[in-house]
């Protein structure tokens, strides 16, 4: 038992891992469409390049889509357009014109019973000229009846009754409004500005346009036409080997693949499909294991970055699982390309290529023409990764963006020319659809922020941001601390070579040295580097007191880091460069001031912790470098020299980086960077005559 504990407690890390790839198995086979897939590749105007192949059983060919709308186009010129009459809404108009009728001619002439026969003389020829415009009907004027000649069929409802009809049986508002006006010269002795107005506001259709209806009937006759033609007989031969796949012989694979696979998905298969998925899913996500286990390895290390990656990969898929579902001519829609461009700004660019082929090799399982997706998301992934090898500016995103849309359509056109000859195969759509796709990439820079923050990592965007020397942390270091931010400047300038040399991130020494001292902001004067005046407040105080001022900023740094919320990548910076050194000259000066008394060493040691990587090794060792040379009264090139090798020769034998990833080798480069750089700072001038 205690065995096993100890083995679980120091392999802890590899465990975890392995955990975190073994649900995401899981997941993905949970999420995976448990149909069968035709288990040959072919593509339009491509030579058929597998074994003669023999129907397996009877089916239907399919009609290609172009074949369903040509049909659809033929039957859809016998459809009639319904329209609808409303006999209750035809009775409330009536009653409506007697209203306006009575209103109007009381407006003009007070209902005077003089004049009482008069007005229902009018009302009557005004009746009589309606209810001939009601009896006939005013139809709606639609566009797809404009133009049409008289005797143009539609066919009108009326209390339920169906009849066809023609427009020419129809007043229109145009041709009512010629009726009135013509009808009214037949009367004498009559009100003819009056009658003319009320009946001109008073037309309105009677017949109107039955949308419902007529989408009904289309859908009828579009239903009826047969979506096959023809059959192909079990034992026929379907196409032979290097037999060149035509249109027709497209059609037919086509035929035979959805039936192929319908047939699967609802058959005692389903535990074989099953097994198959696992299987290629774990050897996809288990190359992926290996591929950081042994080429990344500092990633395997860390659970948020193997997390990080595996989620975008999970998301990916059932995206595109969920698209091929419900809607799968929107697949070209899916930003794929977004997992490269987040996985190579957290990482590198190997790993984001390894990552984009792995997403897409699952789901080229997926997918319908899987070799077209794979290859066209392959060199969409390639050139993304290629426009961000050095993400330095969010316009950056961009370009990127639109490198993804040109490399869509290039490929697209390329593969439309190679099944078809020609360019009128051209689906105009797509071009639509990776527009919006690589638009959507530029979703990628939120989502990136959000990462940062939920899984802690950081970005060459957000380093670039935190060094600016106008970040308001940075300028009130400059401020209340002078001194400690020009050491700042000088030793991030040391480190960012330094490491630049062994390997390691230069952003991100560059900013934490700009950081990792902002803990003196509180009490900048106990700093010799900003003691300007001759005044030293050390002098009043014991040397325990002092030490324990020197190493509190230390721990201000880190409060006030936190306080400004700075990522706890550069907070390392802070905590780690003095590790567990003592504070050398108030340590020195207590054991010489007091030698017959026990110096308690704790009292003058930092609290740490040691440098853990190549990063915060660096900046220690450019700490202590750059501070010391300042103290060299004749700065020449064996000063400087022994200065060096002095410095982190006694950090190498105080064991600082023990933890860190740091070789004696690489220890070498950094102490050649350290007296080249200081050489130039401090190289002798020429002295020029007065």
């Amino acid at each position: 038992m205690k065995k096993l504990l100890s083995y679980l407690r120091n392999n802890y890390a590899v465990i975890t891992q392995v955990l975190l790839f073994v649900l995401s198995i899981v997941i993905l086979v949970l999420i995976f469409p448990k149909e069968g897939k035709f288990k040959y590749e072919f593509d339009k105007g491509k030579p058929w390049m597998h074994e003669n192949l023999i129907a397996p059983f009877d089916f239907a060919i399919l009609k290609s889509s172009v074949e369903l709308e040509s049909e659809s186009a033929e039957i859809l010129k016998e459809q009639k357009y319904y329209f609808k009459t409303d006999i209750e809404e035809i009775r409330k108009q009536r009653e409506d014109l007697l209203v306006k009728f009575n209103q109007t001619w009381t407006v003009k002439y007070t209902d005077s019973p003089k004049l009482v026969n008069r007005k229902e003389r009018n009302r009557d020829i005004c009746l009589i000229i309606y209810d001939s415009i009601l009896d006939r009907g005013v139809i709606e004027t639609k566009k797809f009846i404009e133009g049409k000649p008289d005797d143009f069929g539609i066919v009108v409802i009326a209390n339920n009754i169906a009849e066809e009809s023609t427009l020419g049986e129809f007043f229109t508002i145009q041709s009512a409004d010629k009726f009135i006006l013509k009808q009214i010269r037949n009367y004498i002795n009559i009100d003819v500005e009056l009658i003319t107005s009320t009946l001109e506001n008073s037309l309105t259709y009677t017949t109107k346009y039955d949308l419902e209806t007529t989408q009904k009937e289309e859908q009828l006759l579009i239903d009826k036409i047969s979506l096959t033609r023809g059959m192909i007989q079990t034992g026929e031969l379907i196409i032979a080997r290097g037999e060149l796949v035509t249109n027709e012989k497209y059609q037919e694979l086509e035929s035979l693949r959805v039936d192929y696979e319908s047939k699967l998905g609802s058959s005692y298969k389903y535990a074989g499909i099953l097994v198959g998925q696992i299987i290629l899913l774990s050897v996809s996500m288990v190359s992926l294991f290996l591929f950081l286990l042994f080429f990344r390895i500092e990633v395997f290390n860390e659970s948020q970055n193997v997390l990080l990656i595996l989620i975008l990969i999970i998301l990916m898929v059932l995206a595109t699982v969920l698209v091929v579902k419900f809607s799968p001519e929107y697949l070209y829609l899916l930003p794929v390309c977004i997992i490269p461009i987040i996985i190579g700004v957290f990482s590198d660019t190997r790993l984001a290529l390894f990552s984009h082929l792995i997403t897409i090799i699952i789901t080229g399982l997926i997918v319908p023409n899987s070799y077209e997706f794979v290859f066209l998301q392959l060199f969409a992934g390639i050139v993304t990764i290629l426009s961000i090898v050095k993400l330095e500016r969010r316009s950056q995103f961009f370009l990127t963006s639109f490198m993804i849309f040109i490399t869509y359509s290039v490929i697209y056109t390329g593969m439309t020319l190679i099944k078809e000859g020609t360019l009128d195969g051209i689906n105009y759509i797509y071009f639509g659809l990776f527009a919006v796709s690589a638009v959507l990439t530029l979703f990628s820079y939120p989502i990136i922020y959000v990462f940062e923050k939920i899984f802690g990592l950081i970005t060459d965007v957000t380093l670039m941001e935190l060094s600016n020397t106008n970040n308001k942390l940075l300028r009130e270091l400059a401020l209340k601390a002078p001194g400690t931010f020009q050491h700042s400047m000088q030793m991030a300038n040391l480190a960012e070579d330094a490491v630049y040399e062994i390997g390691g991130n230069p952003l991100l020494v560059r900013t934490g040295a700009m950081y990792h001292d902002i803990g003196k902001i509180n009490d900048p004067l106990f700093f010799v580097e900003n003691q300007s005046t001759g005044v030293n407040p050390h002098d009043e105080l014991t040397y325990e007191e002092s030490a324990g001022i020197i190493i509190d900023h230390v721990i201000t740094g880190v409060e006030k880091a936190k306080k400004y919320k700075l990522p706890e990548h550069i907070i390392d910076f802070i905590r780690t460069h003095h590790g567990t050194r003592k504070t050398g000259y108030f340590y020195a000066m207590a054991k010489k001031d007091y030698p017959e008394e026990d110096i308690d060493d704790k009292v003058f040691t930092y609290h740490g912790p040691e440098p853990f990587s190549k990063e915060t090794s660096v900046l220690m060792m450019a700490d202590t470098v750059e501070a010391a040379s300042r103290s060299l009264k004749n700065p020449d090139e064996e000063a400087i020299n022994t200065l060096v090798e002095n410095v982190i020769g006694n950090q190498l034998i105080s064991h600082q980086f023990d933890n860190a990833d740091v070789t004696l080798r690489d220890i070498q480069k950094i102490k050649k960077i350290f007296k080249k750089k200081l050489k130039n700072i401090y190289h002798l001038r020429i002295e020029y005559p007065d």
